[in-house]
C-alpha cells in the first residue's frame, strides 16, 4: 500500500513519511544495539563451564552459594557445614554443627544468613563464625507467625535479603515469610497448590525453594512443585512470572516456556535472572524481549565445556560475583562449578571425576547386610537386575529404558524398610504419588513401588516425617518428605503396592551401581550359570546371515558381522520361570585348533548403570521384559557398552585368512558363573 501510494504523495506528506521512517529506523538501531550490548555483557561473563572446587577437599552435598569479597561460601547439606572457598579453589570450614543448611545469602552487615532446613530455623553466622538463631524453633516443624524466637517453619530452603528484611521460602508450608524487627509474618501463600492472588493471602505455592530480590524490590520465587517462577510485588500481589506448569525443559517466551523443577534463582549484574532447573541452568533477560533460554545441556552428567554442551547433575545453588562469574552448587556431582571467561589453572580429569564417586566395595561398607523387609536376615527372591530392558525393541521405536536397580520380591501390602541410615536431601524426594512407581529418592539409595508412609488400605502411618496432603474426605492425595528428614536402617518406608517388590536403586543419581556388588544381603547366593539360548549373526545392514542353536553347523563369513546372543540368568532360590539379565557378555575368535586369534573381550558390562540413551546399543529387535509377559534379552555383543561409554562395532571377517574358525561367546553373572557357547564358521 505504501509503495503504490508513494508517488501520489504531496511534498509535505512525503517529508513527514520520510521523517517517520528515519525516526523508527533510529529507534530500531538503538534498541538493537542495546539488546546486543546486553547480550554481549551477559555472555562475556559466562562463556564456559569449569570445575572450581571439590576435587581435593570433598563436599558431602554442596547446595547454597554466596559470594563476598572475592571468596565463595557454600552450604553442605550432608555434612552440616558451611565451606569458605578462596579464589584459587582452596576450601576450609567456616561454620559447622548445622543440621541441613540450604540456601545462603549475606546481609548488609556481612552476616551470612542460612536456611537450615533440617532444624527448621533461620540462622545468622557472624564474620567471626559465631552462630545465632534469628527465627524459628530448633528441630520443631510447624507454622506460626509472630515473635521470631517463637515462630515455626517447616524445613525452609530459600532465603533472600533486602536492607533489614529477610525473606524466606518456607518450603513445606508453601509460604513466603518475612523476618523484620524481630517479627515473622507471611507475605504470600496459603496452602499447597497453585494460585495467583492480588494481595498474596490466597496465593498458592507448591514446594517453593529458591528466592531472590530483584533490583526494583520484587521477589522472584523458584516454585519447584508448580514448575514455575513466581513474582511477588511489595504489596504482596503474587503472579506467575514464567512457566506454564508443564514439566519439560522448553525455551521460549515467559508464558510458553516450560521448567522441570526450578530450585534456585539469582540475579546477575545486568539484571538477568539465572535459574537452576532440573539438571540445567536457565536464564532470562539476555535479550531485548524477555525469553527463557537454556545455557547448559539439559541431560544430567559431569562435563565441563561450552554453555550448550556442559553437563550438570542437580544444580541447587547459584551466585554471581562482581566480575559476572556464575557459581553453581552441582549437588549430585559433589563439586562447585563456575561459568567464567577467566582461566582456571587446571582442567578436571576423568580420574578426578571417578575419585568423587564411591566404588561398590566402599559403598557396601557403609551399612551392615540386611534385606528390605523384616526380619532383615530372611533371604528373598531377586526378580530383576540392573541393565535389563524394560519395554520392547520394535521397528516402531517404542519407548524402552534400562532397569536401574534390584527388584526384591515381597508380598502385597508387606511393610518395606530402610536398609541404611540416611537423610533426605532432594527438595522433592517423593515422586509419582499413588502410582505403581511411587518412590522415595535418598542420597545413595532409591526405593520404588511403595505406598510411602501408609498401609495397603491407604491408612497413614503415625510418623510425622511423612507429610501428607488430604482431600475433604481425609484421603491422602499427596505426600512430601522434607529436606533434612532422617531415617535409620529398619525404619518403615511404607507397604508394597501391586508390583509386589521393592525396586532398590544403589548409588546416587547419575552414579548408579549394580546393587549386587554395592550392597550386602544375608544368605544371598548364586551357583547357577547363565543360559545362552542362541546366537544370531547379521551383516552391517541387519540382514540375517544365519541363525542356529547347533554347535556343529558351519557358516561362511566374509565381512562385517553383528553378533546377537539371546541369554538370561537365574539365581539360587528363584522360581524357574524367573529370567534375569546377565552381568557381562563378550566374544572371542579361535582358530580350528582352538588357538586364539585374539583374546576374550568383554563388550557389555552392567557393573555401572549405562547411559539412558544406550538401550539400543545393548539390545536387538525382539528384546522385551516387564512386569508381565515373556522376557527376551537379545544382546548385541559386538557393540561395546559400559557406563557412559558406548560404541557400535562389528566383527570383521575380512581381516582373517581363509580357513575354519570358531566364534566363542560368553555370558557371565555377578557371582562369577560363566557360560560359553561356540559357533563354527569359515572364511
Amino acid at each position: 500500500m505504501i509503495l503504490t501510494e508513494f508517488p501520489k504523495m504531496k511534498n509535505s506528506k512525503l517529508n513527514t513519511f520520510i521523517n517517520y521512517v528515519i525516526f523508527f529506523f533510529v529507534i530500531f538501531v538503538l534498541l538493537f544495539t542495546f539488546a546486543c550490548k546486553k547480550t554481549e555483557n551477559s555472555l562475556k561473563s559466562a562463556p564456559k563451564l569449569k570445575t572450581f572446587a571439590g576435587i581435593n577437599e570433598k563436599f558431602g552435598e554442596p547446595f547454597g552459594v554466596a559470594t563476598k569479597d572475592g571468596e565463595i561460601y557454600v552450604s553442605d547439606g550432608e555434612k552440616g557445614v558451611i565451606w569458605k572457598i578462596s579464589s584459587n579453589g582452596a576450601m576450609k570450614i567456616f561454620a559447622q554443627k548445622l543440621h541441613t543448611p540450604s540456601q545462603i545469602v549475606f546481609d548488609n552487615e556481612g552476616n551470612l544468613i542460612v536456611a537450615d532446613s533440617g532444624a527448621s530455623v533461620i540462622i545468622k553466622i557472624k564474620p567471626s563464625g559465631e552462630i545465632e538463631t534469628i527465627a524459628g524453633t530448633e528441630n520443631q516443624n510447624g507454622f506460626a507467625d509472630g515473635e521470631a524466637s517463637k515462630s515455626l517453619f517447616n524445613a525452609p530452603i530459600g532465603v533472600a535479603v533486602l536492607e533489614n528484611k529477610i525473606f524466606v521460602a518456607d518450603t513445606y508450608n508453601d509460604k513466603i515469610r518475612l523476618i523484620e524487627n524481630g517479627q515473622v509474618s507471611t507475605i504470600s501463600g496459603s496452602e499447597q497448590g497453585f494460585a495467583d492472588n492480588e494481595n498474596g493471602e490466597n496465593a498458592k505455592f507448591d514446594t517453593p525453594c529458591g528466592i531472590a530480590v530483584t533490583k526494583d524490590g520484587n521477589l522472584l520465587v523458584a516454585d519447584a512443585g508448580n514448575r514455575r517462577l513466581r513474582l511477588i510485588e511489595p504489596g504482596g500481589k503474587t503472579s506467575t512470572f514464567a512457566g506454564n506448569g508443564e514439566q519439560d525443559s522448553l525455551d521460549g517466551t515467559l508464558e510458553k516456556a516450560k521448567f522441570v523443577e526450578p530450585t534456585a534463582i539469582t540475579i546477575g549484574n545486568f539484571g538477568e535472572i539465572y535459574v537452576a532447573d532440573g539438571n540445567s541452568i536457565r536464564v532470562i533477560g539476555r535479550r531485548l524481549f524477555p525469553l527463557v533460554e537454556t545455557i547448559s545441556d539439559t541431560k544430567r552428567g559431569f562435563e565441563d565445556g561450552g554453555i550448550k554442551t556442559a553437563k550438570i547433575n542437580r544444580p541447587s545453588g547459584l551466585a554471581v560475583d562482581k566480575s559476572g562469574n556464575i557459581f553453581i552448587a552441582d549437588s549430585d556431582n559433589k563439586v562447585l562449578r563456575i561459568f567464567t571467561n577467566e582461566e582456571i589453572s587446571k582442567e578436571i580429569t576423568t580420574e578426578e571425576i571417578k575419585s568423587l564417586r564411591q566404588t561398590p566395595e566402599q559403598f557396601r561398607n557403609f551399612a551392615s547386610a540386611r534385606w528390605t523387609y523384616n526380619p532383615p536376615e530372611k533371604k528373598r527372591e531377586i526378580a530383576g537386575t540392573l541393565g535389563e530392558i524394560r519395554g520392547e525393541i520394535t521397528e516402531e521405536n517404542a519407548p524402552v529404558y534400562f532397569h536401574n536397580g534390584l527388584d526384591i520380591v515381597g508380598g502385597y501390602g508387606e511393610t518395606a524398610t530402610f536398609i541404611r541410615n540416611e537423610k533426605v536431601l532432594r527438595p522433592l524426594a517423593v515422586q509419582n504419588f499413588d502410582t505403581t512407581r511411587e518412590l522415595l529418592r535418598m542420597p545413595t539409595l532409591g526405593y520404588i513401588h511403595i505406598r510411602l508412609g501408609r498401609d495397603k488400605d491407604a491408612k497413614t502411618f503415625d510418623d510425622k516425617r511423612f507429610q501428607f496432603k488430604f482431600d475433604e474426605e481425609k484421603k491422602p492425595i499427596n505426600i512430601r518428605v522434607p529436606r533434612g528428614t532422617k531415617f535409620e536402617a529398619g525404619d518403615s518406608i511404607g507397604t508394597l503396592n501391586t508390583m509386589n517388590h521393592v525396586h532398590l536403586i544403589a548409588g546416587g543419581s547419575g552414579s548408579e551401581m549394580n546393587a549386587l556388588a554395592a550392597l550386602a544381603f544375608p544368605d544371598i547366593s548364586d551357583k547357577i550359570a547363565p543360559v545362552i539360548e542362541q546366537i544370531s549373526l547379521f551383516d552391517d545392514n541387519w540382514f540375517l546371515v544365519n541363525e542356529t542353536k547347533s554347535e556343529t553347523v558351519r557358516i561362511k563369513l566374509s565381512g562385517k558381522t553383528r553378533i546377537v546372543v539371546r541369554a538370561f540368568d537365574r539365581m539360587d532360590g528363584n522360581a524357574e520361570r524367573r529370567r534375569l539379565g546377565v552381568f557381562a557378555l563378550g566374544f572371542q575368535i579361535l582358530r580350528a585348533d582352538k588357538s586364539p586369534v585374539f583374546e576374550e573381550k568383554t563388550t557389555i558390562s552392567f557393573a555401572d548403570m549405562p547411559d539412558a540413551d544406550f538401550v539400543r546399543f545393548v539390545y536387538a529387535k525382539g528384546s522385551k521384559s516387564g512386569a508381565t509377559g515373556e522376557t527376551i534379552f537379545n544382546y548385541i555383543v559386538t557393540n561395546e557398552v559400559r557406563g557412559n561409554f558406548a560404541k557400535e562395532d562389528f566383527f570383521d571377517a575380512a581381516s582373517l585368512e581363509k580357513g575354519n574358525y570358531i566364534l566363542r561367546v560368553f555370558a557371565a553373572d555377578y557371582f562369577g558363573n560363566k557360560t560359553l557357547k561356540d559357533l563354527e564358521f569359515e572364511k
